[in-house]
């Protein structure tokens, strides 16, 4: 079966088409056929008017069109669409929706923060790791972090934060919401040691790519220290020339690291996993699991 998700954040809009096998033994493997991603910036514009503005929404418009004749041109079976922070904050988002809707066919749900971090948890990653340890999941996005922490290889906590990467370049958070998040994790954190990072988003996935990594090795929160700095004290054209970084990159990993390194620091974890997955992969697994149990009860 091949299916989609659609995943329309803050900074960017992905399409993630995966292909799901079930196995002689009931389980099913994922296979990703096609992931795009196009950088539509939606929360620069609602974090500062609380409106979406006509060019961003012809934008949207003709991304979910395009998206529309890939899912086409694959095959699609089911699709799934989701908005997050930017849209959630978006006075006329109704109204865009319903359009889209109207001229694309996709329907496009605008999620909460706490169904987001729920979404993010289906990859279920931290319970296929040391039981010994407890897990920290932080998803860094444009407009919100998702905090899920693992503890015995179960989920005790899922929540999000209005802490993001476009809100803190527009001095859109204050420091009542950097309180909070810190003493949350203080507080979750308390009574564990050994705490591991996980980490998601594009920022976490560019950082370890430029740390020439081996896959499933993780970065230790001195080097994401030592980045943070160094990228600190370049300028954005240097960023994007020097580290071969898009623009919609540049600006944003210094405010994503900074949400890392202090998530981390909170929580008292050295060291931080990043397993290339995110909200659009816990769609998809959401989806396989709602059509198993729809085929339970036929």
């Amino acid at each position: 079966m091949i299916l989609a998700a659609i995943d329309i954040g803050s900074n960017a809009a992905r399409l993630l088409i995966t292909e799901v096998i079930k196995e002689q033994d009931g389980q099913a493997s994922f296979k990703k056929l096609n992931l795009l991603r196009v950088p539509l910036r939606l929360g620069f514009d609602v974090f500062a008017n609380k409106q979406i503005g006509n060019e961003k929404i012809a934008m949207l418009k003709e991304t979910m069109l395009s998206y529309k004749h890939l899912m086409q041109a694959y095959k699609v079976q089911s699709v799934k669409a989701f908005a997050t922070s930017a849209m959630r904050d978006a006075e006329n988002a109704d109204v865009i929706i319903k359009q889209i809707e109207a001229e694309t066919g996709i329907k496009i749900e605008i999620i909460t923060g706490d169904k987001e971090a729920d979404l993010v948890y289906e990859n279920h990653v931290a319970e296929k790791m040391d039981k010994d340890n407890s897990y920290l999941y932080v998803d860094v996005g444009g407009g919100s972090t998702e905090i899920s922490f693992f503890t015995g290889g179960k989920a005790t906590f899922q929540k999000s934060f209005n802490i993001g990467t476009i809100r803190l370049l527009q001095n859109a958070v204050t420091d009542e919401q950097w309180e909070e998040l810190k003493n949350t994790l203080k507080q979750i954190t308390k009574d564990h040691k050994d705490i591991v990072g996980i980490g998601s988003g594009g920022n976490i996935n560019k950082v370890f790519s430029m740390s020439k990594r081996k896959d499933g090795k993780p970065l230790p929160i001195s080097l994401l220290k030592d980045y943070y700095r160094e990228l600190s004290a370049v300028s954005l054209k240097e960023r994007i020339t020097q580290y071969d970084m898009r623009p919609d990159r540049a600006d944003v990993i210094i405010p994503a690291l900074l949400i890392y390194l202090n998530t981390m620091r909170w929580a008292g974890a050295e060291e931080i996993y990043v397993p290339k997955i995110g909200l659009a992969d816990g769609v998809i697994k959401n989806m396989w699991q709602e059509i198993q149990e729809a085929d339970l009860i036929q």
